[in-house]
């Protein structure tokens, strides 16, 4: 295997809308930081985004605002691999050989399927349904050592480790068996609309999330409209989801306690809490958009950044694909 000299780290993200505050907390800022912590692969994984209905212009240019907000969050392509899954053509050759030796009811048990393909299961895409070899493989591929993933994407590493486990079982060790790292503060932000569901780029809700590249006047709109109760006092309770979550995303974003922040919003109302949270938001994303604004108005950067990527990631994939292809008698 290609020599490791620090622990290899695979992330993904889907190109499927508008990146929001909660991939930004949950995931974005974590990868920026820990830059010089690991050896980190960065994936827009646009392969992953057609497994359900999607339009083609809509998707391609998705992918390179997705790669330019990646860029302007503080990625550095000197220091990290940011690339894009279809521009790897190994992925998709990885993952017909790991399907091949997936049982069905290990895909049964996905979670994720259940729910997406609910009340569908006649007409969903048998893409959909094997997406999770896909993930494995993206994983794999790699030979990743950490999967820094939010609770609800657990169990799909733990699929890609089965798979990992039963592979090396039969020819050999020839796949890194990877870990989930699952993170703690604001690693699950919940809709501003419905705080009882996860923030997603797929929702259109107009007031479902906070966009990265929405301006302040949006801001402050979506979040004035933010779902709370009934009560008047602000304290971190989870038992009142939509308070929690905009306390969530504060704590987040200041690096404050949670008392610390209860005690500065004690005495004071939801207008108050949704107005400097705002301002924390707007504060936060102004100097990201200023980034992604020049970064994005010369193609051929973004362009170049992607094909040295890709060269950059081939000694890797050659080596894993070697070893499996040999083991399985296909070349």
């Amino acid at each position: 295997m290609t020599e490791k000299t620090r622990k290899r780290v695979f992330s993904g993200i889907q190109p499927s809308g508008t990146p929001h505050i909660g991939n930004y907390i949950g995931a974005i800022r974590n990868w920026v930081a820990e830059q010089d912590q690991y050896d980190n692969y960065f994936c827009a994984v646009d392969q992953h985004a057609i497994t359900v209905d999607f339009d083609p212009v809509e998707l391609k240019a998705n992918v390179r605002q997705m790669v330019g907000v990646l860029l302007a969050a503080g990625i550095d392509p000197e220091r990290s691999t940011l690339f894009v899954q279809s521009h790897v053509p190994e992925h998709t050759e990885l993952t017909w050989l790991l399907i091949c030796h997936t049982p069905v009811g290990w895909l049964q048990r996905m979670t994720q399927f259940k729910e997406k393909s609910e009340g569908q299961r006649e007409s969903v895409s048998a893409g959909l349904f094997t997406y999770p070899v896909l993930m494995a493989a993206d994983i794999l591929l790699y030979q990743t050592d950490a999967v820094p993933v939010g609770e609800d994407q657990k169990q799909h590493v733990e699929l890609a480790r089965d798979i990992a486990q039963r592979f090396n079982n039969l020819y050999g060790d020839i796949f890194t068996v990877p870990e989930p790292v699952i993170r703690t503060v604001g690693a699950r932000v919940m809709g501003l609309d419905d705080p009882t569901r996860k923030m997603s780029k797929s929702e259109t809700g107009q007031f479902h999330s906070v966009g990265l590249l929405d301006d302040a006047k949006l801001i402050r709109k979506k979040f004035n409209r933010a779902v709370t109760d009934s009560q008047t006092d602000i304290v971190f309770d989870p038992q009142r989801p939509g308070v929690y979550n905009l306390l969530g995303i504060y704590r987040a974003l200041s690096g404050e306690s949670e008392e610390t922040i209860a005690a500065h919003f004690e005495g004071k109302g939801y207008g108050a809490l949704k107005g400097e949270l705002a301002d924390l938001v707007i504060s936060v994303l102004e100097p990201l958009q200023q980034r992604y604004r020049e970064y994005t108005e010369d193609p051929a950067y973004i362009d170049g950044i992607l094909a040295r990527s890709a060269e950059r990631l081939r000694p890797v994939v050659d080596q894993t694909m070697t070893q499996v292809r040999s083991v399985l008698g296909l070349r």
